[in-house]
This record gives structure tokens, sequence and C-alpha cells, in this order.
């Protein structure tokens, strides 16, 4: 493992405890996508079913638990435990993921992929699905324009990790000659779309404001 991946596993981590913490401080979920959070479980529990019958490290395992399970976590929070599922914004968080990202994310899974078998068609298809994961809760910030700290602390942690896995393959590549077009194609594809957020997050950062994104033209 070199710096860049342990890095963009903690801010992945990092992301993760910040939502829960949010959650459990204001007993409010008002503008975070649970659909987001549906997403993602879905991304890691295909992605991680190797953990049935592949162990690579402790910290492998326990990395991969933690990601299911607080995902997990994070989902019944928003749906069930009260008083949080009381604030959640079903109106508003209706990006249809089910109509318009799952099928195409299946078949780009099933088009590439290097092995026909069950596993890597699935962990393929993770990777296109985990590109457009944020979608949905880019439309919901879209839509309320003006973002709390902590949520817009939570996005933009989710998209330097995977800035720090772009270049964790720029490092592989030439200290190893590891290539990985599918999960190249798919990190870029999602960094691309964190990139108007980043803008303005970091143009809010900078001037200690509150993040408000411009309203749809």
């Amino acid at each position: 493992m070199n710096l860049f991946r342990l890095c963009g596993d903690m801010l992945h981590l990092v992301s993760i405890m910040l939502l829960i913490f949010k959650l459990q401080k204001s007993k409010s979920c008002v503008g975070v996508s649970c659909r987001m959070q549906e997403m993602y479980a879905m991304v890691f529990v295909a992605r991680y079913l190797d953990l049935l019958w592949s162990y690579v490290s402790i910290y492998n395992t326990v990395m991969k638990v933690v990601f299911i399970t607080g995902t997990i976590y994070l989902i019944y929070m928003m749906r069930y435990k009260t008083p949080i599922c009381q604030t959640y914004e079903r109106d508003n968080d209706s990006f249809r993921y089910e109509l318009y990202l799952l099928g195409p994310c299946a078949l780009l899974g099933l088009i590439f992929t290097e092995d026909y078998t069950v596993y890597d068609c699935l962990w393929s298809a993770s990777i296109w699905l985990e590109s457009v994961a944020i979608v949905p809760q880019l439309v919901l910030m879209q839509q309320r324009r003006e973002v709390e700290n902590l949520t817009s602390d939570f996005v933009g942690c989710m998209g330097a990790y995977r800035a720090f896995y772009i270049l964790n393959w720029i490092y592989r590549y030439f200290a190893e000659g590891s290539v990985n077009w599918i999960g190249w194609t798919g990190g870029i594809i999602q960094t691309g779309l964190y990139c108007d957020f980043f803008y303005y997050y970091a143009k809010s950062k900078w001037y200690g404001s509150k993040l408000v994104l411009p309203g749809a033209s």
C-alpha cells in the first residue's frame, strides 16, 4: 500500500464518520441524500463479496466491513431512526437511480469485465455505479442551494478520496506497471462530477462562508 491509497481510504472513512456525527448531533438529515447512501451500499456489497472467501489483511478486511456497516447504518438512521427519519426530505431526494443508473451500470459491468464470473461482473458494475453514486446528493444540493457546513465537508471528503485514488493509480502505473482501465475510467468520471462542487466548496472555505450553489438556469 502506498501513501495515496492510505490517504484515500482515510478520507473515505472520515466522510462516513462525519455524516454519522452530523446526523447524531443535529438529529436531522436535512440536505443529505439517503438515495446516494443506498447506491453506495449496493456498491460495497457487490464489490466486497470476496470477504466471504478471500483474506488479504486485517486492514483490508476491517475497512471493507466498516464501509459496508457504516453505510447501512446511515440508511437505517435516515429511514427508520427517530427523530432523524422525521426530517428526511423524501420529496426532494427523488432522483430515480433505479430507473436511470442501475440498468446502464449493470450493462457496462457485463460488457467491460475481464472474466465472466458472477463476482467479476459485480465488481465491474460496482465501479460504474460508484462513478455516478454522488448524483442524488448533487441533485439534492442543487435544489436546496444552501448547504450546511458538515454536509459540504462530507461531500468534499468523498471527492478528495477519489482524487487520491487517481494519484494512487498513477503511482502504481509507474511503480508497478499496474493497469486498470475500468477503475481508471470510473474514477475519472466520478471525480469529474465533483469539479463544479469543488469550485464553490473551495470558494466558501476561502471566504469563510456557508456553501451556496448557484440556481439552475
